[in-house]
């Protein structure tokens, strides 16, 4: 109909409609048996959760069953569980997924290394690769250097993020041209994804 407001965007993507149907399932241990209903998401982090402590999922649910308080919810005590602790997960995951780790594990190489934005920017480097720009472009390193010094890739950037994406296990090796004035430096270097979360870096360490 004409007139009638256009839907609002979606924030979230839907949830998968068996998701949202509470799952019955009888959990014992011992010879305490305890009937739950849970969405089939809360039995996947109460089942990893389990693992993470090297337990089943009938000994965590006895634990909070006895520890739950005088007329606890038995459920909601498993939903708050699995939540607070998915949430510290994250806090732990976003603390490694920073642009400081990828710094220290760039400062901490013995080998010339960098970190490349998806631009072909050089984010950071460390004192191995300014010794090797002084080396093999003789120049004195600063921040005029650093602006005027041309990256170039045998494969494309978006390549080698797509390569790592399908098998982030194994870096990918490229050959790399350094330039700066008339001067050229040719060497391989390898690349892996930094653990940044917002943005896509790349870390290469300089072959030889």
């Amino acid at each position: 109909m004409s007139g009638e407001s256009p839907l609002p965007e979606r924030l979230l993507p839907p949830p998968p409609d068996e998701d949202l149907r509470p799952e019955f399932r009888a959990v014992a241990r011992g010879n305490v048996r305890y009937g739950i209903k849970l969405e089939r998401p809360f039995w996947s982090c109460l089942k990893r959760l389990a693992q993470s402590r090297n337990a089943t999922i009938g000994m965590l649910v006895d634990e909070l069953a006895r520890h739950r308080g005088n007329g606890g919810n038995l459920t909601s005590a498993i939903r708050v569980v699995c939540l607070s602790w998915l949430a510290e997960q994250n806090a732990e995951l976003a603390q490694l997924a920073s642009q400081k780790v990828t710094n220290a594990l760039i400062m901490a190489c013995p080998s010339p290394a960098f970190a490349l934005s998806s631009a072909k920017r050089i984010v950071t480097f460390n004192q191995p690769f300014q010794l090797l720009i002084r080396r093999q472009l003789p120049t004195v390193f600063g921040d005029e250097t650093r602006q005027e010094l041309k990256l170039a890739l045998d494969l494309n950037v978006v390549d080698i993020f797509q390569r790592l994406a399908h098998n982030p296990d194994a870096p990918v090796v490229t050959g790399f041209v350094l330039g700066l004035g008339e001067r050229r430096y040719r060497g391989q270097l390898n690349a892996v994804r930094a653990p940044v979360k917002d943005n896509e870096l790349l870390i290469a360490y300089i072959i030889g």
